[in-house]
């Protein structure tokens, strides 16, 4: 990834319409090795307000988090039933399968994370935040950090700044650079990992 590190306030997300037209998404950040080409990456919070079938991504695998509300059927076709309740229910699944998402009592919104997985490899954990926690960015290797509640700040010169709870941070480095986040609340950890010989 190129750039630099880097704190995407919530109200900075872009609202838009899903691919198939039945929902809305606020995207956060999407990751593109060549500017105008298709991503590599993305993260955004669907805004789920009626069952609706999911747009397919082809190539794409995704992790859906439950970030609001009651709770979220994911319903595929080929039989497979998965509920996603609060807190924080989360599920792995590859963008080809056709699914119906359904309401378990009112509306969600959920944190979505989708890759490319000939482009890069990407892994989701929830942490709880207490105290100053550790990354290194390196080439190849960005962190997305997303704070669920609290409050926290990075460490030092190099570091982005501030986070309030909805905020997103990006944390990138031409070299192995280390950033300490301190503060208290709840985090998504999203590493996202690109090989070798897919860099630019």
């Amino acid at each position: 990834m190129t750039g630099r590190s880097r704190v995407i306030s919530a109200n900075e997300y872009r609202r838009e319409h899903w691919r198939n037209g039945l929902g809305w998404t606020r995207e956060i950040h999407a990751q593109r090795a060549v500017p105008d080409a298709d991503w590599d990456w993305r993260l955004s919070i669907a805004e789920i307000e009626r069952d609706a079938p999911f747009s397919a991504f082809p190539g794409v695998d995704r992790e859906l988090v439950l970030l609001r509300g009651n709770g979220l059927r994911l319903r595929f076709d080929d039989g497979e039933c998965r509920l996603l309740e609060p807190p924080h229910g989360r599920m792995r699944f590859v963008g080809e399968r056709s699914l119906v998402g359904e309401l378990v009592d009112g509306p969600t919104h959920d944190f979505n994370l989708m890759w490319r997985r000939d482009a890069v490899a990407a892994e989701l954990l929830y942490r709880p935040l207490v105290g100053p926690m550790v990354f290194f960015a390196a080439p190849g290797t960005t962190w997305a950090l997303h704070l669920l509640a609290g409050q926290a700040r990075f460490d030092g010169a190099a570091g982005p700044g501030g986070m309030q709870a909805g905020d997103t941070a990006l944390l990138v480095a031409p070299e192995r650079t280390r950033y300490l986040l301190d503060g208290g609340g709840e985090l998504l950890v999203i590493r996202i990992d690109r090989p070798a010989s897919a860099r630019t």
